[in-house]
């Protein structure tokens, strides 16, 4: 590993101007950030992996450079370098295409490289973004759907798929949900050769499209996908994974410089939980991350990126970050979980975890308070959630659905908070509330699922769903899937017609946010015997987690929008009796604009 004073002199010898290579039809200049090497080459290769040219490059300042004229479109190349009298050769960290080995970068032009309507497609702007995950292999994998190109990115561009009851399913499906934005699983390139299956949290090239989810060219496949949703009016979203590599010893970072893009003493520090975490303080380490994302965000109209781990993430990287992508696209959507894996040399005064939050305005945080307080821990399968009986829970989440948080709370901002109840991570919500209700009552489950989904429609904040949640998605119990077969993890489209009761009440609760989420903001609570009230100017929230029905008489009419059987942002009934069911929750307008008594 590299002393702090070869570090330093490193950090003094930063580069400002672009990296790898810088591609015309004319020429591609190479740059490589290399400020201790004797020498270094740039090495050019055929399609057979035939090295054909092993050119010296010049040596300015801190980075060796080489221009070379002509076209080189689709040339695979390398660097190697000179250093301490040892010859190492690696893929450029840098790449944006990398062969099917993944040691070679190959050089792009992205302009060729584009669907038609691309230079015209435009990003997606909501002011209350409805966010939906997805693993591109998970989407498309099960039979249970007639895609063509299962696995792959242009899954997403198939038209007219359906389910074996003649249901819509796909992209089309999604975008009848009422979401509005898809969060895709890592599609930049990552390690696939040692499993059947991956979820791709094994990066090696940041910039790369994955070949794993590509039929033959993984970047017009990305476009072809962005493209597609965004014509449906849905934006995308990149799970970024910059806080570690797939193998330090082995990636092009270290193999470029050793020891100085990855912390640690004598060793690697592990606060990932996967071997190594990138030192994104350091400054060419930074350049690197926002090289990337403006790059990602610029070439691929990426409407938003999900950074994993952002704890391990330092908050001067992260600012960069926002202000830069804030250029590209001022409504671009920021967020991440706000921990790390594991110990971390990185004080905590500099990461980007929740309790620095007020630190990073432009970022929201996974609220794992609202999830664990909803569902029960996700770390003791045994804990009880609200929906499933422990009232004592109440505080999260009706601090999630009025929005006042107290100052004790990582953020007083419910635009920072990313609100859900299930996602990749963990049982899935339909398996852990079948551990609660002991897999013996179908109908408690059901009314608990409605619950949750109410719960969490009714926050405020950016609200995030797992694919498959609103129909009851289950993965046969496991609580950690990553490296389990597609008969678990693929996502089987004919439950959407076997739980349609429960994708109903989804819709229409995501279709009563989109009208009236800003009206039933910073309400009033009131906690009453069983459960609580939430007022606002003009509609009353009733939560009941209890097994007695909670009733609630007023002077005026109300217009009820959800109750325990649907949700709809038109009235279902009119009364001036509120009844909330058992275990659930009611929602209800005033027709004269009074609070009622």
């Amino acid at each position: 590993m590299m002393t702090k004073a070869e570090i330093d002199i490193a950090e003094k010898d930063y580069f400002r101007g672009n990296l790898g290579a810088v591609y015309s039809p004319e020429k591609t200049l190479f740059r490589l950030w290399q400020p201790f090497a004797e020498k270094a080459f740039l090495r050019l290769y055929d399609a057979e992996n035939t090295l054909v040219s092993s050119l010296e490059m010049k040596r300015n300042k801190s980075v060796f450079e080489l221009e070379v004229s002509g076209d080189l479109d689709g040339i695979q190349y390398g660097f190697a370098v000179l250093e301490n009298g040892e010859l190492r050769e690696f893929a450029d960290c840098y790449s944006r295409l990398v062969d099917k080995t993944a040691k070679r970068g190959i050089i792009v032009d992205m302009r060729k490289n584009a669907p038609d309507g691309w230079e015209s497609d435009k990003p997606i702007n909501a002011d209350d973004p409805v966010i939906y995950e997805l693993s591109v292999r998970d989407f498309s994998m099960d039979e249970s759907a007639d895609f063509k190109n299962r696995g792959k990115f242009s899954a997403f561009c198939e038209k007219n798929v359906k389910n074996k009851y003649g249901g819509l399913c796909g992209l089309e499906y999604i975008k009848s949900l009422g979401v509005t934005h898809i969060q895709l699983m890592p599609i930049f390139d990552f390690d696939s050769d040692k499993s059947e299956y991956n979820w791709g949290y094994n990066p090696r090239f940041y910039n790369a499209p994955s070949g794993y989810y590509s039929r033959n060219n993984p970047i017009l496949e990305l476009r072809e996908l962005v493209l597609s949703a965004h014509r449906a009016g849905l934006g995308v979203i990149a799970d970024v994974v910059y806080n570690h590599v797939y193998d330090a010893e082995s990636s092009s970072f270290e193999k470029q410089l050793p020891g100085y893009f990855f912390r640690g003493d004598k060793e690697f520090s592990n606060g990932s939980g996967c071997g190594n975490e990138f030192a994104s303080e350091r400054i060419m380490a930074r350049k690197f991350i926002v090289d990337s994302v403006e790059f990602l965000a610029r070439e691929y109209h990426l409407d938003g990126f999900r950074f994993d781990l952002m704890g391990l993430l330092d908050i001067k990287t992260m600012r960069q970050i926002e202000s830069s992508l804030k250029k590209i696209n001022p409504s671009i959507l920021l967020y991440g979980e706000g921990w790390t894996g594991g110990l971390s040399p990185l004080s905590e005064r500099l990461r980007a975890v929740q309790n620095n939050a007020r630190l990073l305005s432009g970022f929201a945080f996974f609220n794992d308070s609202f999830r664990d307080a909803v569902r029960g821990s996700v770390f003791d399968v045994n804990d009880r959630g609200f929906i499933s009986g422990d009232t004592q829970k109440s505080q999260p989440v009706l601090r999630a659905i009025s929005g006042n948080y107290p100052k004790t709370f990582w953020t007083e901002n419910p635009a920072q908070t990313v609100n859900y109840v299930e996602c990749h991570d963990n049982h899935t919500l339909f398996d852990r509330l079948n551990i609660a209700f002991n897999g013996t009552d179908s109908q408690e489950i059901t009314r608990a699922e409605k619950m949750a989904a109410a719960l969490l429609m009714l926050s405020s904040g950016i609200v995030f769903l797992h694919a498959g949640q609103e129909f009851m998605r289950t993965k046969n119990g496991s609580s950690n899937s990553y490296n389990l077969p597609d008969s678990v993890n693929s996502i089987k489209w004919d439950m959407l017609y076997e739980n349609r009761e429960l994708v109903e009440y989804y819709r229409g609760l995501i279709a009563f946010r989109k009208r009236f989420i800003n009206d039933i903001r910073g309400g009033e609570i009131l906690e009453i015997s069983g459960g609580a009230v939430i007022k606002s100017e003009r509609f009353v929230i009733i939560i009941n987690p209890a097994n007695e029905t909670i009733t609630l008489n007023f002077d005026d009419e109300y217009e009820v929008f959800i109750d325990d059987n649907s949700a709809s942002d038109s009235p279902l009934y009119t009364s001036k009796r509120l009844c909330c069911e058992r275990f659930s929750v009611l929602t209800a307008r005033c027709k004269t604009g009074e609070k009622g008594n």
